[in-house]
């Protein structure tokens, strides 16, 4: 292991347990997924969609829902999540790497509370979005955004969670934002943001 594969290692380990909890958790903190790609539906109809960090496959069958003619590649660093998910969806190719080298040819490409766990690594996954995306594709974010709260702000980095606002400039550098809004989760003891955008020609 060396400093470039020890956050890969660190998030490998983490999910080899929470895979097991993750849904009978995440439910109460993970807001606006559903949310993000029903706006998103709005603005395109892809044929070939990607999700970075699908973890148990929860999201990509609600992409299989509002878009039952596309191509959807699920991605995720954990095998332990990618396990769930091909247990649960039908359909759907599944890849198990880091989000750091560009494929192509995607029309949309969801990232839903994945960015902010790439410690190092988030300014590379969305670069590589950017380059991944068709010309006119579009990227959906939702995703922590900010919170004033130190308590909560040290026990998510605990959890692999960086909570800073950091997303939102260099998805605004690369993509042309097509919608942006912020929104508070529990008394605003944190917000979380959505982000849609289209690829800049």
């Amino acid at each position: 292991m060396n400093a470039l594969t020890a956050p890969h290692e660190a998030l490998r380990s983490y999910y080899a347990l929470h895979s097991r909890i993750y849904d009978a958790t995440r439910w109460s903190f993970l807001f606006g997924r559903e949310a993000v790609i029903r706006r998103t539906a709005g603005f395109i109809n892809p044929r070939r969609i990607l999700e970075v960090g699908c973890g148990t496959g929860r999201n990509l069958r609600s992409l299989q829902r509002f878009f039952p003619e596309a191509e959807i590649t699920g991605l995720d660093l954990s095998a332990d999540m990618l396990r769930i998910a091909k247990q649960r969806t039908n359909g759907v190719q599944l890849v198990q790497r880091a989000y750091d080298v560009p494929a192509g040819g995607f029309d949309l490409i969801l990232c839903s509370y994945a960015l902010s766990m790439f410690n190092p690594g988030w300014e590379r996954a969305i670069e590589t979005a950017a380059a991944d995306l068709n010309p006119g594709g579009i990227i959906a974010v939702v995703d922590f955004y900010h919170t004033d709260t130190t308590w909560f702000e040290k026990w998510m980095r605990r959890n692999h969670v960086r909570m800073q606002g950091h997303l939102w400039p260099l998805l605004r550098q690369h993509f042309t934002t097509l919608s942006d809004t912020r929104h508070p989760a529990y008394l605003s003891l944190w917000h979380y943001g959505m982000f849609i955008g289209r690829k800049r020609s």
